[in-house]
């Protein structure tokens, strides 16, 4: 927690504004019970109706001073939080943006959405509360026994048998409550989790009629952590009456030896009411006090799974002398490239080696879990190989800064993923001065334009968030377009024209392979058809380079390859290719 609270030093400024109104504010709060005594043995006890009125008059701009104190605070001490909050969720949100997919394989999303919002906002109320509280409270308890001991120190065994309970009931409520936080905020993760799992894959849920077991799944975190939370509120609103009953019996205590001292002559009425109201100011304050710590332990929750995101080490960063690229010429080789997921047993891939040319389609294909996305995953950085290299241009991609390594690359996920705009927003989303005739250049090469122009708005036509106003498959040919219209030296396709059907995957194909000659191509793909035409094909098994080649070669050297073949087309098909 520690940690995060440097973020309060910009505002240096307003907290000492803050604590010097703080100060203000205690000084008239605490001057008002002695000014109440004075109107009582003066004023009423003597019947000097002019002393009551001059003195009533005083204690009412001593007031207004102190509530005009308290706002001005009430106000700084907002904008502190608020500004504490916007920082941290910008640096959040900066330091996830740098993430590697291995970084986001040790976070989920769902955590990474709730210590953005909910853990921050955690923070942000403690910020607000310490500004308003952490200096007022202990000027008022401290002010208050020295005022009220001044008054009677005979009954000072009280102020101690008050504080005694209070701390005891603290103390015990801490206990119980303070371990609950830190589940309140995993169960906060596991319910977003399932809410983001049914969001998006509501058509699936559907699709098995498995309505009744989310229900039962999403039922079964929300009721985990109602209870949590139940508990902890139940025992905080236990506190608040337990306050009030210690506050009057603290009050009738003090009357009731205040009375005996009373009459005794040892003390004036006046000083006994100062006496109880100063006793009621130290418990508050206390109380103050003990709403801080119970605040901290579930501030500090957030404030470590803040920093655990913030203090993440990334495994991709750019080396001190990365070297520029200006225009790569495409080259790729993997050179002996072997890679493992962390954590993982076994290697993804193994010794894999190649070369990718300019002007040439390099197309990878095997099975389901052969390594295909996660070698072309290699090249753009989303992952380092564990051992080996991979050469852009005869120069390790390591060496290479990320943004311009990422500038040369085109890259269309399996997924098409759209952001909520319009397509023109979408097409220009990586290059943003790119003109109109460039971004129908590209839709029409990506076999985009004939449903763009069928819309009334062409393509001012609104995208709604993540696409889900298209379909599948203009949803791909779209990804495609915007990867077009970048105009890199190198495609990356993963599995990119799954979900196009064979006329327009194969005009898709032609129309590439007739814009984008001098670029180097590298294509995942499940379907022969897709690949067949491609000058090197690489077939995966198990993280193994099983064979390489054009697809005449394969069918008569690769037997993995044959079988993936011929378990699409038939024998007189490929004959005929």
């Amino acid at each position: 927690m520690l940690k995060i609270m440097k973020y309060l030093k910009p505002y240096i400024g307003y907290i000492l504004l803050a604590v010097g109104l703080l100060f203000t504010q205690a000084m008239c709060d605490l001057s008002l019970p002695d000014y109440m005594s004075k109107i009582i043995n003066q004023g009423i006890l003597m019947k000097d109706n002019g002393f009551i009125l001059q003195t009533g008059g005083i204690m009412l701009l001593i007031s207004l001073g102190g509530v005009i104190a308290a706002i001005l605070v009430g106000l700084i001490a907002s904008k502190v939080g608020a500004g504490v909050a916007r920082t941290l969720r910008r640096h959040v949100f900066e330091k996830v943006s740098s993430f590697s997919n291995a970084e986001f394989d040790k976070f989920s999303t769902a955590s990474l959405i709730t210590r953005t919002t909910n853990d921050i906002t955690q923070i942000q109320n403690l910020v607000t509360m310490m500004i308003r509280m952490m200096f007022y409270a202990p000027i008022m308890g401290v002010g208050g026994i020295i005022l009220a001991l001044s008054k009677d120190v005979s009954m000072s065994w009280i102020i101690i048998l008050a504080v005694v309970i209070l701390i005891g009931l603290i103390v015990v409520i801490s206990i119980i409550v303070l371990p609950r936080f830190k589940k309140v905020q995993s169960l906060i993760d596991k319910l977003n989790l399932i809410v983001r799992e049914n969001l998006s894959g509501m058509l699936v849920i559907r699709a098995f009629n498995t309505q009744k077991f989310e229900e039962k799944r999403f039922d079964e975190a929300n009721k985990d952590l109602m209870k949590v939370n139940l508990f902890v509120n139940r025992v905080m609103t236990f506190m608040m009456p337990a306050m009030m009953l210690l506050m009057n019996l603290i009050s009738v205590l003090v009357i009731w030896v205040g009375s005996h001292r009373v009459g005794a002559g040892q003390l004036e009425v006046g000083d006994m009411m100062a006496f109880m109201q100063y006793t009621m100011q130290i418990i508050m304050s206390f109380l103050f006090i003990s709403m801080m710590f119970i605040m901290i332990p579930r501030a500090s929750v957030s404030g470590r799974r803040v920093s655990e995101v913030l203090e993440t080490e990334l495994t991709i960063i750019d080396q001190k002398n990365a070297l520029p690229i200006e225009k790569a010429i495409g080259v790729i080789e993997f050179k002996n490239v072997s890679f493992s997921y962390p954590g993982a047993e076994e290697p993804v891939l193994h010794d894999v080696s190649f070369v990718a040319k300019p002007g040439e389609t390099t197309a990878f294909i095997g099975a389901t879990g052969s390594g295909k996305s996660t070698l072309i995953n290699l090249v753009p950085r989303f992952y380092d190989v564990t051992e080996g290299s991979i050469l852009l241009d005869g120069k390790d991609i390591r060496d290479i800064a990320q943004h311009d390594l990422r500038e040369q690359i085109g890259y269309v996920p399996q997924k098409g993923i759209l952001f909520s705009g319009t397509i023109e927003s979408n097409l220009s989303y990586g290059k943003k001065d790119a003109s109109e005739k460039e971004l129908l250049e590209a839709a029409t090469i990506a076999q985009a334009k004939e449903f763009i122009d069928l819309k009334p708005e062409g393509m001012k036509s609104g995208i709604a968030q993540g696409g889900t106003n298209v379909s599948g498959g203009q949803k791909q040919r779209l990804s495609i377009a915007r990867a077009l219209a970048t105009k890199p030296q190198i495609y990356i396709f993963d599995d990119s024209f799954s979900a196009l059907d064979f006329k327009t995957d194969a005009q898709l194909r032609a129309e590439l392979k007739k814009n984008v000659t001098n670029a180097t191509v590298l294509l995942v793909a499940q379907r022969i058809s897709t690949i067949m035409h491609a000058e090197q094909i690489i077939v995966l098994d198990e993280g193994h380079v099983v064979g390489k080649g054009t697809h005449q070669e394969l069918l008569k050297t690769c037997e993995v390859y044959k079988e993936i073949a011929l378990s699409q087309l038939s024998k007189e098909e490929l004959g005929n290719e």
